[in-house]
């Protein structure tokens, strides 16, 4: 039989700081904050026989720290990520949700997984926007995204991710939620960005925990941006987020520390675009707009804000 492809890019996302928003419904439920969409990001290829289609699959999908590439007796697809057999729980949800559990689903990333760029989010967000396309579900892009975020907040995985990477650009998440009860502006900016990683930080043992104290401050640097809707701000709320919530790590700390806090501001005699560095939330990352962490003598990777967010692109990449 032949086969129906399609393929999504989805960019990267770091976050700049967040209040955390539970709720029993997970399209309710999410995060206020800002952070940065990257031209660095996740690429996931569906696919699927035309005579599958139209038809449901029944039994469950694997469970979403399993790690299986093969295609199961269940009639669910393969899962690959970066080439080896590998599933993420976010994706198979949003495939349940779509009655797509068959479709051969192939995550691509260049991003460290687990190290606060929003990886679990653009796969299941992706898969959406794929997935829709070969099944020919017929889904809205905002009824897509709502099944992406409900999915990764249901795993615990993320909070805030998917509806940033819809919008691309530098994305402030002013309500928490799903698109139909979230509210979102943006910074009207565009930057080089740099970042470099230390390791992974648990994004479920965080959220899982005492986060008041976090909500204060995410509370807090959000209102400061909304004051100040300029790079400059969201960078310097950003390195204050970290402090006052106590998540910075060995090695983060050091990182933003050499690169200098006040970069480019109107103070310092350094380039505009240097800004000073900041951690990536949640992970042991730090990313830098401008050249401040080549020029503190670290091997950055270099990447640009994206302006588009996800969207459909040919099996090249290409729009």
């Amino acid at each position: 039989m032949s086969s129906q492809r399609a393929t999504a890019f989805v960019p990267g996302h770091v976050t700049a700081f967040f209040s955390a928003h539970p709720a029993d419904d997970p399209a309710v439920a999410g995060s206020r904050g800002a952070g940065l969409t990257l031209t660095d990001g996740v690429t996931v290829r569906a696919s699927t026989a035309d005579g599958e289609t139209d038809a449901a699959t029944s039994g469950d999908g694997p469970d979403g720290d399993g790690a299986d590439g093969d295609a199961a007796s269940d009639g669910t697809g393969s899962r690959t990520i970066d080439g080896e057999p590998g599933s993420i729980g976010a994706v198979d949800d949003v495939l349940a949700e779509l009655d797509a559990r068959g479709a051969d689903v192939a995550v691509e990333t260049d991003l460290p997984i687990g190290a606060g760029f929003g990886v679990s989010g653009a796969a299941a967000l992706g898969a959406a926007l794929a997935a829709n396309e070969a099944f020919d579900r017929g889904r809205s892009e905002n009824e897509l995204v709502r099944i992406a975020h409900a999915a990764e907040v249901g795993r615990g995985t993320g909070l805030g991710d998917v509806v940033a990477q819809a919008r691309g650009g530098v994305p402030v998440r002013l309500e928490p939620g799903a698109p139909g009860v979230g509210e979102l502006d943006g910074v009207p900016a565009t930057a080089r960005v740099e970042y470099v990683t230390f390791g992974e930080l648990s994004t479920e043992a965080v959220l899982g925990g005492d986060t008041d104290a976090l909500t204060a401050a995410g509370e807090d640097a959000l209102d400061r941006l909304r004051a100040d809707p300029r790079l400059p701000t969201l960078m310097d709320a950003a390195r204050g987020f970290a402090r006052e919530a106590d998540l910075l790590v060995p090695g983060v700390a050091e990182a933003i520390a050499a690169v200098g806090a006040d970069g480019g501001s109107p103070e310092s005699s350094g380039s505009p675009d240097d800004l000073g560095a900041a951690m990536a939330m949640l992970g042991r990352t730090v990313f830098a707009l401008g050249t401040g962490l080549s020029d503190a003598g670290y091997d950055p990777d270099v990447c640009r804000i994206d302006a588009a967010g996800a969207r459909l692109v040919d099996e090249r990449g290409r729009e």
